[in-house]
């Protein structure tokens, strides 16, 4: 980097993170005070400027909704009218008590879990809960509703036009369709080299492969750039990044060369062309999609070949070939749907690509009934904030607070997914209001009831605070939030310094509601959730692989709108499982013991392997009749599968263990590798097939327990 010029000082210039947050505060702070300002001393409706000013702050500073600017404004412009609805709601129910906290409990619930859509709807939960808190408390006041709309209404597009408009961020790091478009061109250059001598990837490719796989990790990628909504682009553009890193994965383990056959090297052109064509796709291109009708022949070339007179040696290669052609096939396929939604071309694998042709009202309805039940994180984390929020309206209503919606705000602020979170963060927050609570009682005794000094002091005061609060933590946020309401609050009416009073004792009021349902509500957050989840899977994973391996040893008549056996029971696992995991990943490091070292991405990996892989074996791109296998193939391959899906028990036995945990443990590696390497007699091309999916389950398993001093499970019989 240059230096500056000699005899010239240089520039000053913020640390990335304080930029970003003082560019959001500025954000906030005009869009709430503008309006606030319009309001109360343009026309003088003290309702309409109080929220103005909350709705801009509930959406800017009480929500995290990720992204930059413009793409905040884009998820906040959907809104308005949920706001105005909230706002609605909360100003009829507040009629009595009963309908007021039986109508938190209802929207409360709602509003948390459609945290399930993504990490947009999730950050928008919070100011959205807010937009319904602050009406639904006396004084009950239909006639009001219009001034309260307006001034809403006026408060939220000062806040989008702030975003999109006012200091544009800077994008930080690629979008994901781009990540995934590097990582075709990865594979293209990896199948490449696969075609020349020596045959196999050197150093450097292989660094590159792991490289540009870890940047589609979710934890690698921005919030705002993750898919991780219900919708059909969305799900594909997930599809997308893990079929780009399971192609990777297997290019790296595979070797060419002229021993593997002519097959195998005109699989790897296809799939070298294929994956060319993918990254243009993703970039916007429109390419004809030529490259995948020669990778589907030649895939159909090597999988249709004579099982009789090649070596056991090329019939392996073969089947990890056909392993990396369907690996590009599914992410050309998948970025297809990516790009082009329901008019991409019809999928020749219904069962992969279940949500190809589903409409959104449809893939929504699927996402929300898959997580109504008491094992999803989300269900879990809408209940306790719901019974949470409830019984502080229920509170609040029976003894009058004052400004008791400032104790619904901190039992929705301070509420964490775990109890000792919670502890933690009431903790920490008690003080910061103490703190602000003293200052605003010296500030409201001195000042008196001057409303010019406050009305001067609040946007310097919020420019302060919503740049500090995020940066210095929860303590910072609630003192300087003290400041901010009791200045707002002392220009709408005249106060003292009791209103310092009321906020400590209703954030402490709000602060030991959100620890009793913390303690009482799944305490322990993800942790055990993840656990179960995880151990689940893997047993719905053993139960799959058994019942796929008996089915290839059986043969019979396959279609191409079937699933394999418990496709669906897998499936739903390694939803719950993803969920529970997304969760533990956001949690703090707080004593988290073993689980810190364990490997649970590599768990949701295999899940996904075990999908695939039996898909492929059971699910061909059109009708046919699969002989049964010989005798002595037939027996090895239930042996094998047999003996994985007892290894995959026993490590879901380790991850969430019973009342009776297995004893002596012994090497993983003793329990299947010995059974891969046998060739018997007469074996077909299926054989190698579903020996070599097995094989990389097992590996998969290897890497779930750790190296090899510490993979160790009871021996299974």
């Amino acid at each position: 980097m240059r230096g500056a010029p000699a005899g010239r000082p240089a520039k000053a210039r913020l640390p990335p993170g304080y930029a970003a947050a003082l560019r959001r505060s500025v954000r906030v702070t005009v869009s709430a005070a503008a309006g606030f300002y319009l309001f109360l001393y343009g026309f003088d409706s003290a309702v309409s400027a109080t929220y103005a000013l909350f709705a801009a702050v509930a959406m800017a500073g009480l929500s995290h909704i990720p992204g930059t600017g413009r793409q905040r404004a884009a998820t906040l412009l959907p809104a308005v009218p949920a706001c105005l609805l909230l706002i609605t709601l909360g100003t009829w129910l507040s009629v009595r008590t009963w309908s007021a906290v039986l109508g938190m409990l209802v929207v409360g619930f709602v509003l948390a879990f459609v945290a399930v859509g993504g990490p947009r709807p999730a950050g928008a939960g919070p100011g959205l809960q807010l937009m319904y808190i602050l009406p639904s408390f006396p004084p009950y006041a239909p006639g009001s509703l219009g001034e309260r709309l307006v001034g809403a209404t006026v408060g939220l597009v000062l806040l989008v036009l702030a975003e999109a408009l006012l200091l544009p961020d800077r994008t930080v790091g690629a979008p994901y369709r781009e990540r995934a478009a590097r990582a075709a061109d990865a594979a293209a250059r990896c199948a490449d080299g696969l075609l020349s001598p020596p045959y196999v990837l050197g150093g450097d490719a292989l660094r590159s492969i792991r490289e540009v796989s870890e940047s589609l990790r979710s934890s690698r990628v921005p919030e705002a750039d993750r898919p991780a909504g219900p919708g059909l682009r969305e799900r594909a553009l997930a599809h997308t990044g893990l079929a780009a890193r399971t192609l990777l994965g297997r290019l790296a383990s595979l070797s060419g060369g002229p021993a593997a056959g002519g097959t195998v090297t005109d699989v790897l052109r296809a799939v070298r062309d294929s994956s060319v064509e993918t990254a243009a796709r993703l970039r916007g291109e429109n390419p004809a999609g030529e490259a995948r009708a020669r990778l589907t022949e030649a895939r159909h070339a090597v999988a249709s070949g004579p099982d009789l007179g090649d070596p056991p040696a090329v019939l392996r290669s073969h089947a990890a070939v056909l392993e990396v052609a369907d690996a590009a096939l599914a992410m050309s396929t998948a970025a297809e749907l990516a790009v082009r939604g329901r008019a991409a071309a019809p999928t020749a694998a219904p069962g992969r690509f279940w949500y190809a042709r589903m409409r959104a009202p449809h893939l929504w309805w699927r996402r929300l009934s898959g997580h109504t039940r008491q094992r999803s994180v989300f269900f879990q984390n809408a209940v306790r904030l719901a019974l949470a929020l409830a019984a502080a309206r229920l509170i609040a209503g029976v003894d009058t607070l004052p400004h008791g919606f400032w104790m619904l705000l901190a039992t929705l602020t301070l509420t964490r997914t775990t109890a000792r979170q919670t502890r933690g963060t009431v903790r920490v927050a008690l003080t910061g209001t103490l703190v602000g609570a003293v200052v605003v009682a010296v500030l409201l005794a001195s000042v008196g009831t001057d409303t010019v000094v406050y009305a001067a002091a609040l946007p310097p005061l919020m420019l302060i605070a919503f740049t500090l609060g995020p940066l210095k933590g929860v303590g910072w946020a609630q003192a300087m939030f003290t400041l901010v309401v009791a200045l707002v609050f002392a220009q709408l009416a005249p106060a003292t310094w009791r209103l310092a009073e009321f906020r400590l004792l209703d954030v402490l009021a709000g602060s030991a509601v959100g620890i009793v349902f913390g303690l009482l509500a799944w305490p322990r957050g993800a942790h055990d959730e993840l656990r179960r989840s995880m151990a689940l899977m893997l047993r719905c994973a053993a139960e799959t692989v058994v019942a796929t391996t008996a089915q290839v040893a059986a043969g019979g008549a396959r279609t191409p709108s079937g699933t394999a056996p418990g496709h669906g029971s897998l499936q739903h696992a390694l939803v719950m499982a993803e969920a529970a995991y997304a969760q533990y990943a956001s949690e703090p490091a707080e004593r988290k013991g073993p689980d810190a070292a364990q490997d649970w991405q590599a768990t949701l990996i295999s899940g996904h392997h075990v999908l695939w892989g039996a898909d492929r074996l059971l699910v061909p791109p059109e009708p046919l009749v699969v002989p049964p296998l010989p005798r002595e193939p037939a027996a090895a391959a239930t042996r094998i599968g047999d003996r994985v899906a007892a290894c995959m028990l026993l490590v879901s036995q380790r991850l969430d263990p019973g009342p009776d945990p297995p004893g002596a443990p012994v090497e993983l590696r003793a329990t299947a590798a010995g059974e891969v390497s046998r060739d018997p007699p007469g074996a077909p091309r299926l054989y190698y097939a579903t020996a070599e999916w097995l094989g990389s389950l097992r590996t998969d398993l290897e890497r779930i327990v750790g190296p090899p001093s510490q993979a160790r499970v009871e021996e299974p019989r």
